[in-house]
């Protein structure tokens, strides 16, 4: 058995999961967070909106089995500095981590069960990228993870705001290339939409402050609906799950 899982929050109650019915299993009462559309009326802490006139949730901790959907970005840009092998990586290390819960794949051709480590490439990378995955994506059973690059254009503040129920795990993978492009002028093409653009001096360091400002961002809209890693290609998987806390001993 992989000697890790992911760590894990317990919300009452997810939309698609389920109560515990295992003897010994037992739930602690953690903190209060605020009420986001999905969660179940009857955890609403009344009391505090008494006091404050805002909606908070109770949130609990425990150890029941949970239930996991992963999501692979296969959009074009993940072809680029090997980021498509490195994310399968990932999502592998993710699943085995992830079983013996139950453990979902959210392909293009929709939502297949996984039970065993042997079902690992059934995992389907999704070429539309994950904004034009919406849809499906809303649906998902239980915690969402989405392995993905996040460079998709678009609004990512409200995308992680629809996707607050399922708690979405976002594990970002960006190329060293990327984070650090080449200092000189060159032309770049866009291999999502094709535009062309000749970037100097200015323009790099215009870009630089773009791709920080967009990770700080993602940091903390992911982190507050449910959890954010980010990893270079090729640096170990596990050791950095573990360092951003996404994974624990079992």
């Amino acid at each position: 058995m992989f000697r890790y899982r992911i760590r894990t929050t317990l919300r009452r109650p997810l939309p698609g999961g389920r109560k515990s019915r295992r003897a010994g299993e037992s739930l602690d009462f953690m903190e209060l967070r605020g009420y986001t559309p999905g969660d179940d009326p009857r955890f609403v802490d009344w009391k505090a909106y008494a006091r404050t006139g805002r909606l908070y949730t109770r949130v609990w901790e425990g150890e029941e089995r949970a239930r996991f959907t992963l999501w692979l970005d296969g959009s074009p840009s993940m072809e680029l500095h090997g980021k498509r092998a490195y994310a399968r990586e990932v999502a592998r290390v993710l699943l085995a981590a992830a079983l013996p819960d139950e453990t979902h794949a959210l392909t293009p051709g929709g939502l297949r069960r996984l039970r065993r480590p042997s079902e690992h490439d059934r995992l389907e990378a999704d070429p539309r990228g994950p904004m034009a995955a919406l849809g499906e994506l809303v649906r998902a059973r239980g915690q969402l993870v989405l392995v993905t690059d996040a460079l998709d254009e678009g609004d990512w503040s409200a995308f992680l705001r629809r996707l607050a129920p399922r708690r979405p795990l976002l594990v970002q993978v960006l190329a060293p290339e990327e984070l650090d492009p080449p200092r000189r002028e060159a032309e770049w093409r866009d291999v999502e939409t094709g535009r062309r653009q000749r970037v100097d001096a200015a323009g790099l360091a215009a870009w630089r402050a773009a791709l920080e400002a967009h990770l700080r961002a993602l940091h903390r809209l992911a982190a507050a609906q449910g959890g954010y890693a980010h990893l270079r290609v090729g640096e170990a998987v596990v050791p950095a799950l573990r360092r951003q806390g996404v994974l624990e001993w079992r």
